[in-house]
């Protein structure tokens, strides 16, 4: 039986001399505190030294992965033809037996042997001193340790999660201290706070002047512009703050000290993180920016966590609460969360926000995956994708103004239907005049004349409807003597005979003249309908009004005469 150990200087293979003292393992331990005495239990048959760091990073590795190396096949190949191999992990001898069909054996009696070679180690293998194995182990140990840190899953994620969280911090610091500085100055100088409205400015302004009483001697030119300059000295004359003493001064200048230091370690930290972004996620800062970016890879935790996650929730990622709270009192649900600050939303109108949010966190989606599994380090692809989106923005906007839809893709647009319009032509039917004799109220007509004269109109129109109906009638044998025609002349051509190929020449024009006579007849014949219809209504109403006169000199006598 063998058994295999590995070392950092390479891998040893030991025969065991007794196989029988394997089945004591408490006895084992003692037979090993002696090098005489565990040379008797095991001896070294072969030894495979690692040339390299590399060779030995290689191997530990793939030990760790439980699979055997390529130096270490050979090695068991040369050395176990017909032996049993004992293994200290059960995988690695799974691994073994399948590729090189050698027989692997893992136990505690295994182990507790493994044990004992390790305390007797630099005695059972010639050459290997203390002195060297010690240097051998540390060296391997930091290779392996870089190795994992180089191909971790999170890649150099932990770095931006970090800063932008250290950034969020120094924001809140800022913020705090900038308003404890205003506060405490204000009591001297309260009229400062409405005139410089940006913290560092103001910071830098205090630092500076110090008492108010100094600002007319004081040049501000390299901290404020010059109006702020000039509105300063003015209020400085007429502030109603109480006096401050030296000692209050100082204070608040450190205080200020602070505010300046943060804010230009603020920036140094923007920088790192605007590098590291663009080098780990290019595709996502290009889409989103720099900030929303970073934040949306430490609300995931990492970067290939968040490439496992679809477009959806990256859309509604740090909305959580607004989310749960809807779907438990069954409202909306929110629209966008961390990527509402990104400036393609930004720029959107606020009935648009919800689309393009939706479209950019699915682009979002697509860049964070391609980052994260992608070999390709530029960011061509968030590029292009960002065109995308801001012509899908343009597009939104442009529907408002009055575009027909899909006429950014190129389509045509479309045109309003207008039933009085033919192709290329005007109105077919001729603009309506307004009749002033419709606006008077007039009594019910009780003729009987006027009602037999109404009810003739209608009749009339059918009759005279009729004309073109028959006109259409006639126009059918036309047409079949045409088809008629046509037949005789193929039959003619196939036959050889001669045939007259004037006769459709001279036809045609022929016919459409006809056609357009006819055409002009009927809207001839509908004026002269209409005018005929116009003058019967104008006889109507006089017929009506000359009734009315009548009755009224009627009843006009009848009150004389009483």
């Amino acid at each position: 039986m063998l058994v295999l150990f590995e070392t950092p200087a390479g891998f040893a293979l030991f025969k065991v001399l007794d196989e029988g003292k394997l089945n004591k393992v408490e006895d084992l331990s003692k037979e090993f505190l002696a090098p005489d005495s565990a040379r008797k239990v095991v001896s070294l048959k072969a030894f495979s030294k690692f040339e390299n760091t590399a060779e030995a990073l290689e191997a530990a590795t793939k030990l760790l992965e439980s699979a055997p190396s390529k130096g270490l096949r050979k090695f068991l190949r040369a050395h176990c033809d017909g032996e049993t191999l004992g293994v200290a992990d059960s995988k690695l001898g799974n691994a073994i037996k399948e590729k090189l069909k050698i027989d692997c054996v893992h136990n505690n009696a295994v182990m507790e042997l493994l044990r004992g070679v390790r305390t007797q180690l630099t005695e059972l293998i010639s050459g290997l001193g203390a002195q060297d194995l010690a240097p051998m182990s540390l060296g391997l140990s930091h290779s392996l340790s870089r190795y994992k840190l180089k191909f971790s899953a999170d890649k150099v994620d932990t770095m931006i999660v970090q800063a932008i969280g250290l950034l969020d911090d120094l924001d809140k610091e800022l913020n705090t201290y900038a308003m404890r500085v205003r506060e405490w100055y204000g009591w001297h100088f309260p009229e400062l706070t409405k005139i410089i409205q940006d913290n560092i400015m103001y910071a830098k302004a205090v630092k500076l002047m110090g008492d108010r009483a100094n600002a007319a001697k004081l040049d501000f030119s390299e901290v404020l512009p010059e109006e702020f300059e000039t509105e300063l000295k003015e209020a400085a004359v007429i502030s109603m703050g109480t006096e401050i003493s030296d000692l209050d001064l100082t204070n608040i200048k450190d205080l200020c000290d602070q505010v300046l230091n943060l804010s230009e370690y603020r920036a140094q930290l923007y920088d790192y993180l605007k590098s590291r972004m663009n080098t780990v996620a290019p595709n996502l800062t290009a889409l989103v920016g720099e900030l929303v970016g970073a934040r949306l890879i430490a609300h995931g935790g990492s970067l290939i966590n968040l490439a496992k996650q679809p477009g959806s929730t990256v859309q509604i990622l740090g909305a959580e609460k607004a989310l749960f709270r809807a779907l438990k009192t069954k409202h909306s649900t929110p629209k966008y969360g961390l990527i509402y600050h990104a400036s393609l939303v930004g720029q959107a109108a606020p009935k648009h926000k919800g689309k393009i949010s939706r479209s950019l966190a699915a682009k979002a989606a697509l860049a964070i995956r391609c980052d994260a599994l992608g070999d390709d380090q530029d960011n061509s692809m968030g590029l292009e994708n960002r065109a995308k989106l801001e012509a899908r923005l343009r597009a939104l906007e442009g529907k408002e103004l009055g575009r027909s839809a899909g006429s950014a893709k190129g389509k045509p647009k479309i045109e309003v239907y207008d039933k009085d319009r033919k192709k290329g032509a005007g109105l077919i039917t001729p603009a309506k005049t307004y009749n002033p004799a419709a606006d008077s109220v007039l009594s019910q007509i009780t003729n009987t004349a006027a009602l037999n004269e109404q009810d003739t109109v209608p009749k009339k129109k059918k009759v005279e409807a009729e004309p073109p109906q028959m006109e259409k009638a006639a126009e059918v044998p036309a047409i079949e003597a045409k088809k008629e025609k046509k037949k005789k002349k193929k039959a003619d051509k196939e036959a050889g005979l001669p045939t007259n190929e004037n006769e459709p020449e001279c036809e045609e024009p022929m016919e459409k003249e006809k056609k357009k006579h006819q055409t002009k007849d009927v809207e001839n014949a509908e004026v002269g309908e209409k005018k005929k219809k116009k003058r019967k209504h104008e006889e109507q109403e006089d017929k009506e009004s000359e009734v009315q006169t009548k009755k009224e000199k009627k009843k006009k006598k009848k009150k004389t005469e009483d």
